[in-house]
């Protein structure tokens, strides 16, 4: 009977353990199949950058820390289409190119890229030099400074840069880095928002961060004429549109 007892416990153990690599490979499965699927979803968008833009030399990287071709995309079909006359960017980099181009073929436009980064600052305005697009663009150096918002201290980009008195017709808030301080890119609305034209559009990289989310809810209370639907990005976006009340 011992022997019996022994014999059936072990069977046990045996079956929960290949129950366990049998569940484990369907995780392995299914997490492949995403990856696959986001990949081929990224090459997509990749290959609808260089046929709206209809480029001749290629981007930079879009992978890592860069915005990734489906945020990229978005942005081209929306300056493609409406044809923002000021274009304002916190963060500068491949963005600042495909921003760039998208003016240059509508024939009007500018993009004012806020970059604290002077290495990241170089090698955009080498990008723009590249692609024949420094007349359309301009990286301004903007370190990181302490301000006061919403009664707190925040590292955010030095403004006055800026062209004076300008209405932002388009705003692409990918900077500063997350690890800057929490909710980094919260001072954006009480920054920049004050100076977006009616109908002007706000796009939020890495919205599907909890950091984010935050910020959306905090803008959403207190910026109640601006109207929020997320987009979805590989690593989640939201558009923000302005609608001032009469």
């Amino acid at each position: 009977m011992l022997f019996i007892g022994a014999t059936l416990l072990l069977c046990a153990y045996t079956l929960h353990k290949v129950r366990l690599v049998h569940l484990m490979l369907h995780d392995v499965r299914d997490q492949s199949h995403h990856e696959s699927a986001s990949l081929f979803r990224q090459l997509e968008a990749l290959q609808g950058l260089y046929t709206d833009l209809g480029l001749s030399r290629s981007l930079p990287n879009t992978r890592g820390w860069a915005a990734s071709p489906d945020f990229l995309l978005e942005l081209t079909r929306h300056a493609l289409a409406e044809a923002p006359n000021v274009i304002v960017e916190c963060s500068s980099g491949t963005s600042t190119l495909v921003l760039a181009r998208c003016a240059q073929l509508s024939g009007k436009g500018r993009v004012f890229s806020l970059e604290h980064d002077p290495a990241y600052a170089r090698e955009t305005r080498r990008q723009l030099e590249r692609h024949g697009l420094s007349a359309w663009a301009q990286v301004i150096d903007a370190p990181l400074t302490s301000r006061e918002f919403a009664g707190a201290s925040w590292p955010w980009y030095a403004t006055d840069g800026l062209p004076p008195g300008a209405e932002i017709d388009m705003l692409v808030i990918d900077g500063p880095p997350q690890a800057t301080r929490s909710l980094a890119r919260y001072p954006a609305g009480p920054a920049l928002f004050g100076c977006l034209s009616p109908g002007a559009a706000v796009f939020l990289d890495d919205a599907r961060r909890s950091d984010e989310q935050q910020i959306l809810r905090r803008w959403a209370e207190e910026y109640p004429e601006v109207e929020q639907r997320q987009l979805p990005c590989e690593k989640g976006a939201a558009v923000l549109r302005y609608r001032p009340r009469a």
